[in-house]
């Protein structure tokens, strides 16, 4: 039986949570992802939250993570799409047929010519939005279950890229392609900290914008307290995030060797670290684009509408087939820009590039908080469900787990995350 005095501390919090307006569910992740992380960390005596670990997780998690967030936006609208691997490879394969082969031999490019990382790009990006529109316009208009399309998809696209590259390894890729990937493609420090504060400027216009917004229209809106420390928390988090991957320094011989490559001698005692990886620079900017095209467009209130009630959507005038069409268009996109991103952090294409990966995207999705049922999903928690999948996987790796051991503890991890789904949506009465 609880006595006013410990009553009153219990409603100041419920009150504190209440005016800061924070979703209960993405705290949860959040805190799961920070147990999971320090357990981590203590069963290898300290090695997981390293600088060094914490940059090679997050271009680790970059290539999922932007295919999830286009997931998110086909299992909101009641479909799947098992295809994004074998996808993601035959993007892969075509791009890089493109730089070492169509260009430099077809077209007379030579290698390390200008033009070839953007034209290669610009191949992929195409193929990626053709074969996705393709399946959309199967799932759409010929009315084929998007399971079955999508499974076709898998098998037919893997094996596409095999017989693009006739089965070999296709590289080294391009100098400049390689940006993408991560390792080799860095904002250096001082570039690093002007993106973080252009972050945080961002973080707090965009709060401020709201507010105002909610003003104009006679909207409730947070007290001034718990706006400020939503921006603080955020910008906390934003230059903290930069301080540990400026804290990373590259290894004395890798930096050597850059300094060859340019014809020129280190100097004694010269350090640089990696900062902001261009690959997690492109995940923002894949991140923010979507955030805005699912809350700021027609097509984004299409989407959740179409996913919410497909019936009542397309009596309302929604082309919800066209609609289909353009959303796995979107996924074939964000596959070829994986692809990129992927292929490029290997710096080779391989014919086992991508592979499984329809499953962790899917599994980010879901463990991210996107209804199976349709109708609801966040591109954030898309993005924190790939990075809580990555950590459980590097973690496993580097106390010792067997891989198949790893796969049992995925699955049974992804099982547990849809059961406590259904559980907090009926306590909570969301649909």
């Amino acid at each position: 039986m609880s006595t006013p005095e410990t009553a009153a501390p219990a409603r100041r919090d419920k009150n504190i949570f209440a005016a800061l307006e924070l979703d209960t569910r993405l705290l949860g992740m959040v805190g799961a992802f920070i147990l999971l992380c320090l357990a981590f960390n203590v069963m290898t005596d300290g090695r997981f939250l390293t600088p060094r670990n914490i940059f090679n997780l997050t271009i680790q998690t970059v290539s999922v993570a932007i295919m999830a967030t286009g997931m998110v936006f086909v299992i909101v609208t009641r479909h799947i799409d098992l295809s994004v691997g074998s996808l993601l490879a035959t993007c892969s394969a075509v791009m890089a047929m493109t730089q070492t082969s169509i260009l430099p031999d077809m077209m007379g490019l030579g290698l390390g010519h200008p033009l070839i990382p953007w034209l290669t790009i610009a191949a992929g990006l195409i193929t990626g939005i053709v074969i996705g529109a393709f399946h959309g316009f199967l799932v759409g208009y010929m009315m084929i279950p998007a399971f079955i399309v999508t499974l076709g998809g898998l098998l037919v696209w893997r094996n596409v890229a095999w017989y693009l590259t006739n089965g070999q390894t296709i590289g080294p890729l391009d100098q400049t392609f390689q940006y993408f990937g991560g390792t080799n493609g860095t904002l250096g420090t001082d570039l690093s900290w002007i993106v973080a504060v252009i972050a945080v400027l961002a973080t707090v216009y965009g709060l401020w914008q709201a507010r105002r917004s909610k003003q104009s229209h006679d909207f409730k809106v947070k007290p001034a307290w718990a706006e400020v420390t939503l921006g603080v928390i955020a910008g906390a988090a934003i230059l903290g995030f930069i301080a540990i991957l400026n804290s990373y320094d590259i290894p004395s011989r890798r930096l050597a060797r850059m300094f060859e490559n340019r014809g020129e001698t280190m100097p004694e005692g010269f350090t640089a670290a990696y900062g902001l990886p261009i690959s997690v620079l492109l995940l923002i900017a894949v991140a923010i684009f979507m955030t805005l095209l699912a809350r700021r467009t027609r097509l984004g209130r299409y989407i959740f509408a179409t996913g919410g009630n497909p019936d009542a959507a397309e009596l309302s005038g929604i082309n919800t087939k066209m609609l289909t069409v353009k959303i796995f268009a979107l996924m074939g996109a964000l596959c070829a820009i994986s692809a990129i991103v992927a292929s490029a952090r290997l710096t080779n294409h391989s014919n086992d590039i991508g592979t499984l990966d329809e499953l962790r995207v899917i599994a980010a999705a879901v463990i991210g908080g996107t209804a199976l049922s349709g109708g609801i999903g966040t591109i954030h928690g898309a993005i924190l469900g790939a990075l809580i999948m990555q950590s459980l996987q590097s973690g496993m790796a580097m106390v010792g787990v067997d891989a198949p051991l790893q796969n049992i503890v995925v699955g049974i991890v992804l099982v547990l995350a849809v059961l406590i789904d259904i559980i907090y949506r009926k306590r909570t009465g969301a649909k």
